[in-house]
């Protein structure tokens, strides 16, 4: 009798060990779930406000940056500043030589993310001579600058603003109206909350010489380093065509490994 018994138990036993079971698996897949769920809350929030991936368009900033470079733009460096996390952020203020991520200033472009060389901060006194750009009376020394393609005739470009602005220049509305109110004497002066910013690759680059100077609230952030490099057409950014953009992203898998210029990965942005 005793050993029927015994048996009855048994069952009973291994029910309960089944039940213990299946709360340990609920427990580890809800516990999966509540991780995943951290990971991407954290991932979108560091891309939301922390990081943001940008793609080079143009050749404006070359050789510094070439056209289908990737890079990670740190988006806290010069946000303004938060009382009560500023001293745990590394935030400071925009200064020259700077490479920054930014809005469009002008109306007709807005919502346009460009990407130039501060070359003047609140204050700073601008002015070009043939090609040389004199900042507060001293010529600037710009050993990563391009003029491949500058043309000593290009008077506006390279003379700037001793030049009055036009539109065959092609100098934009706005700043053809507003330029003068900012030039003392033979230079331009940067107002206070403004910047202003030009290209490495001189002989191209359309920037504040031609849209005028960038508000401090447009700016986005500094380009860290680019996460990966394709070679990639100059005229592809004007094809917005959706059977364009679903050819590029055919052709950019067909020759990824061919096409990536895989010595620019990782490359620190300066």
């Amino acid at each position: 009798m005793a050993k029927k018994d015994k048996d009855k138990d048994i069952p009973e036993k291994d029910s309960q060990e089944k039940r213990e079971a299946d709360g340990k698996q609920r427990e580890t897949t809800v516990e999966f779930l509540a991780s995943l769920a951290a990971v991407l809350v954290t991932g979108l929030f560091i891309i939301t406000f922390v990081v943001q991936a940008f793609e080079i368009p143009s050749s404006s900033m070359e050789n510094t940056l070439l056209i289908g470079d990737h890079v990670f733009v740190n988006r806290i460096q010069f946000a303004p500043k938060t009382p009560w996390v500023g001293p745990l952020l590394p935030y400071r203020d925009v200064r020259r030589g700077d490479i920054v991520v930014f809005l469009h200033p002008d109306p007709h472009d807005a919502g346009t993310y460009v990407v130039k060389r501060i070359m003047g901060v609140p204050g700073d006194r601008i002015h070009l001579r043939d090609g040389v750009v004199y900042r507060n009376g001293q010529a600037l020394n710009e050993p990563y600058i391009d003029h491949d393609q500058e043309s000593p005739q290009d008077f506006y470009r390279n003379n700037f603003p001793a030049v009055p602005p036009s539109y065959e220049n092609g100098v934009y509305p706005n700043w053809i109206v507003d330029l003068a109110s900012h030039v003392q004497g033979d230079d331009i002066v940067v107002p206070p909350g403004h910047y202003f910013a030009m290209g490495d690759h001189r002989g191209v680059s359309l920037d504040s010489r031609y849209w005028g100077f960038i508000p401090q609230e447009n700016v986005i952030g500094r380009p860290m380093f680019i996460y990966w490099s394709f070679d990639t057409p100059a005229d592809q950014y004007r094809k917005t065509d959706f059977g364009e953009r679903i050819g590029f992203l055919a052709h950019v898998v067909l020759h990824f490994f061919d096409g990536t210029r895989w010595g620019r990965t990782l490359k620190v942005v300066r």
